[in-house]
């Protein structure tokens, strides 16, 4: 008996860490984390726009009005990885023919502003969430963020993380799938 005792916190230590180490081991794609979104319509978003920024807030009304494939990114001034994968964004807007929308989460209005001015701002219509209720709504693990929205509104494809690199060519194949 006092071997069974003896052996079980070593017992609960090895499966804590087999956990630990399943978690730490590479080979998992974070931008393809599950989201019971996808194949419904955009939750219900009221959005008020970003004080200094020349564009309207956001609604899911906004977004069903609007034609075509739709990108809603997530981001924020404060985040390395939105920076960075900005021009990408801002391309594919442009060269491809997509609808960019935005919400900037968590974010303090003035930041937010400066950060557009300085890159650019692709985005057609742009929601303020600076209390990140719409991050709840939506889902999201963090930022940077993008949900590919189909034609009909309906999310098809949820990408985790900044749209560059290894994950351009991902997103740009999930981008394919829809647009079949």
């Amino acid at each position: 008996m006092k071997r069974l005792l003896f052996a079980l916190p070593l017992l609960v230590a090895l499966i804590i860490g087999g956990f630990a180490i399943w978690g730490l081991s590479g080979g998992r794609d974070p931008s393809a984390l599950p989201s019971v979104l996808i194949s419904q319509p955009v939750p219900q978003l009221d959005l008020g726009p970003i004080e200094g920024v020349d564009r309207p807030g956001l609604t899911t009304a906004d977004i069903s009005r609007m034609e075509g494939i739709k990108l809603l990114n997530v981001f924020a001034s404060w985040c390395a990885p939105c920076r960075a994968e900005h021009p990408n964004l801002t391309r594919l807007g442009q060269e491809e023919g997509l609808t960019l929308i935005g919400i900037n989460y968590k974010d303090k209005p003035e930041a937010a502003a400066k950060w557009l001015e300085e890159l650019g701002n692709p985005y057609t219509a742009l929601g303020s969430d600076y209390a990140g209720r719409a991050g709840i709504d939506l889902g999201i693990s963090g930022v940077p963020e993008t949900f590919i929205i189909d034609a009909d509104g309906i999310i098809r494809h949820r990408f985790a993380g900044p749209v560059v690199g290894d994950g351009l060519k991902r997103f740009m194949d999930a981008l394919d799938e829809v647009r079949k």
